[in-house]
Parts: structure tokens; sequence; C-alpha cells
């Protein structure tokens, strides 16, 4: 009977590998609830800590907006036990701070164009480039453990570039430099430039493309400065610059660039008939002089005395003779 009862408890005991994976099993949970134990009051007490306490959020931080559009500040209280909370808007811009929404109503140059949404969110209408600021969204709640609340959002209003001003050379000699100008100083972000001849846009260096193989120019997109090191004759054409920006862009009209050659005999010819000219006007110049022309050699009744002579002599000029004589006279 006890062979057969201990052959029956033999039969049904589990194996040795499987009862201690039983027992690691059985230990393993307690260990597991008393490791967290401790997070578990931290996360109710930290819950605890918050409740009653005015939070904010935006669903947009960085809003962009292109000037003469409408956009709206969001400022939104997620977490308030207060009713009635205070409101206020305040714009940054460097170092000044202004009032934008203050007892209620709009302040400063947004009245007008500007109203509270859904109790804290701000929407302002036709926004200008001096908008482009910081805006502070504040909440007091008074009946809160936290009863302030902050958040910060950046509005960046974008502006079209105007039509830019392009100066290009009307007529280049070839081989020599060439410097074509585009500036635009409306838009926000500053803009970028291109370049354009007979309606085919530039490259940034004409060594990168093929089809400009026959010019040595470099583009600079952020001045809007193009530069020939040497013109060729293929450069010829009509030029126009293009300014853009994430807001849109503006072209200026197109003007003409003529690269033409250098005639070398006819500047030598041109330059050896200035120096006959000279020559010849020189060449009179010294006959009339020869001859007397710039010499008045005619001194009516003018008579002059030599100094020194010993003898006593006079010499006379007498309009009758046109020569010089002399007389004799004594001296007493």
């Amino acid at each position: 009977m006890r062979a057969g009862t201990a052959g029956r408890a033999e039969r049904a005991a589990p194996p040795r590998p499987l009862r201690r994976l039983v027992m690691a099993l059985r230990r393993r949970p307690p260990l597991r609830l008393c490791a967290r134990l401790p997070d578990f009051f931290l996360l109710l007490l930290f819950r605890g800590c918050l409740i009653g306490a005015v939070n904010l959020k935006s669903s947009n931080r960085n809003p962009v907006v292109q000037e003469f559009e409408s956009v709206e500040l969001s400022c939104i209280i997620t977490d308030s036990q207060t009713n009635d909370p205070r409101i206020e808007w305040k714009k940054i811009q460097g170092d000044q701070t202004a009032y934008v929404f203050f007892d209620n109503k709009i302040q400063g140059d947004l009245a007008g164009r500007a109203e509270v949404l859904g109790q804290t969110s701000l929407k302002i209408w036709n926004v200008t480039r001096k908008d482009s600021a910081l805006y502070r969204c504040e909440v007091v709640a008074r009946n809160d453990r936290k009863e302030i609340d902050e958040i910060t959002i950046e509005l960046i209003v974008q502006v079209k570039p105007v039509t830019p001003v392009c100066r290009v050379p009307k007529a280049v000699p070839v081989g020599k430099t060439a410097t074509l100008h585009c500036q635009e100083s409306e838009g926000f972000p500053r803009p970028y430039y291109s370049w354009y001849r007979n309606d085919m846009p530039l490259p940034t260096d004409s060594r990168v493309n093929p089809r400009f193989r026959n010019s040595s120019f470099l583009l600079n997109s952020e001045t809007g400065t193009l530069v020939f090191s040497a013109v060729h004759k293929e450069d010829s054409g009509q030029y126009f610059c293009i300014a853009s920006n994430d807001a849109g862009s503006a072209r200026c009209e197109e003007q003409e660039m003529e690269v033409y050659d250098l005639n070398i005999a006819g500047i030598i010819g041109g330059v050896l008939v200035v120096l006959a000219v000279l020559a010849l006007i020189t060449l009179g110049i010294c006959c009339a002089y020869r001859r007397g022309y710039f010499i008045n050699n005619r001194q009516d009744g003018e008579s002059y005395k030599t100094p020194g002579k010993s003898d006593g002599v006079n010499y006379i000029r007498t309009d009758e003779e046109g020569d010089f004589r002399h007389k004799s006279s004594f001296v007493i």
C-alpha cells in the first residue's frame, strides 16, 4: 500500500527543472511590486501637486505668414480651476516690451485689427512687417495652486520683394571685365538673385555648364552681382535679374549689353592723324614767329642812348628810314 502510494506521488511530482521554474516565478512578483511601489507613490504625489495648476500650450509656437494676411497666435489653457483668469498679451521687439492685450482690450498699434479668440488666443488681421516680433501670452489664475503661466510665440512676417534695381553696362570691348548689379531692399527674408540672358537662366559659374563654355563669369546669388572676367562676343544680349524669397519674386526690365571688337588699326591711324595735326600747328607757329608776326618792331618816336659811350655818340631811329643811323655831336 505504501509502495503504491509512493509510486503515485513520484508520478504526480513534476520534474526537478520545472519545479525550479515554478519556485522562481513565485518569488519574482513580490519583488517587482516592492520595486515599483516608490515610483507609484511618486506619480500620485506628482499628479496631486499638479491639481489646480494653470498650464498653457500652443498649437504653433513659430507661425509664418505673408504680409497683409491674417494670423492666429495660439494660446490654450489646458489645466485650471479658475473660471475667469486674467489674460495678457505682450509684444517684445529687441529691448522694448509693449502691451497688446490688457484690461480686456487690444492696445497699441494692433487696436482695430486684432481680437482675442477662445478666451486666450490672439488673431491679427492685415499683418505688416512691423508685426514681426515675440508675443508672450500670460495667464493669472488666482484659484489655482500655481497661479501664473506663460508661453512665448515668435511671429515671422514675410515680405515679397519689390522690383530690383539693375545696372548693366551698355557697351564693353572684347576681353575687358564687366560687372552687372542687381539689388532689392524691401523683401524679407533677404532675397536671393538670379540673372537671365535672352530669357535663359545663367548658372552661378559658367564653367559648370557646357552651354556657357565660351563665357567666363561668376554669379553671387546673395549680392546680385554678375562679374565677367573677360567678355566675349557671345556675351552680348538682353539681361534682366529676378529677386526671390519665400513670399514671392520680382524682376527688373531687360537691358542690352553689347560686346564689340577693338579696331587696332583705326586706333593707330587716329593717333597718327592727331600727331600730324599737332606737328603742323607747331611748324606754323615757328614760321610765324620767325617772320615777326609775334614781335612789334615799330616804336614811333622812340630813341635811346647807349650808356658808357665815351665818344658821346647818340643813336636815333626814324620812321622814314626804318633803320638805325648815327650822328656825331660834340660835347661842350
